[in-house]
């Protein structure tokens, strides 16, 4: 069920899963009824009330929610909490959790980072909205996604990119214009004082994990980043 699983601070873990947990996406023509059977066992495995993993409807943007037990499912890329279990759902994006410390306890976040995302500053926001929650220590834990040698782009669209994040140019290993978003999000958070602890590998090259560029009619699979005693 999970492609990496670890304690990540004093009382938090973080999991990726992979295909073997099944789609997790709403959006993608499963059963409703089976995603959230999938849903549920991902919160039984990880040891989370039923119910209390929260979900965001992904945009490819910059907007970043405060989630509390009360807060319907935003449409947002980035979810942050103070303690409540957050997941985030990828197929070549960069499923991104992060963690920090807080006087009232643990600060956690989950972000959607794709092409836009990253462009458009979804990692600082979500930094920014931890810091105003009081959080310290940020770290951050990178999932699987599509690696710069493998996610070809039109020249153009990389230039343009790349000027706003520049760690974001790259080439694909057969010489054709790509963008390297791992090393993008990772310039970012660093620039915003947060430790990159884990980088995940390509998706495009892993069969256990969904590839939308490689499959296209594909599932989703999570991050996931909760507290337990």
């Amino acid at each position: 069920m999970f492609h990496w699983r670890a304690g990540i601070l004093p009382g938090v873990s973080a999991a990726f899963t992979d295909a073997g947990a099944g789609n997790l996406a709403l959006h993608v023509g499963d059963d409703p009824a089976a995603v959230q059977e999938r849903r549920r066992r991902v919160e039984q495995s990880i040891g989370v009330a039923p119910q209390s993993l929260r979900f965001m409807n992904q945009v490819h943007g910059a907007n970043v929610a405060v989630m509390d037990a009360g807060s319907p499912s935003p449409e947002a890329d980035g979810m942050v909490s103070r303690g409540l279990p957050l997941a985030v759902m990828v197929a070549d994006c960069i499923p991104v959790l992060l963690a920090g410390t807080a006087a009232t306890g643990p600060v956690l976040a989950a972000v959607h980072a794709g092409r836009p995302g990253v462009a458009s500053g979804v990692l600082p926001a979500a930094v920014d909205r931890m810091a105003s929650l009081g959080a310290s220590g940020i770290r951050a834990w990178l999932g699987p996604s599509i690696c710069g040698a493998c996610y070809e782009v039109p020249a153009a669209l990389r230039d343009e990119v790349a000027e706003l994040v520049p760690a974001s140019w790259s080439a694909t290993s057969w010489g054709t214009p790509a963008l390297d978003l791992p090393a993008g999000a990772r310039s970012q958070l660093e620039a915003a004082g947060v430790q990159v602890e884990y980088s995940g590998t390509c998706t495009l090259e892993t069969e256990s994990l969904y590839s939308y560029r490689r499959n296209r009619n594909t599932g989703r699979f999570a991050g996931v980043v909760w507290c337990h005693d």
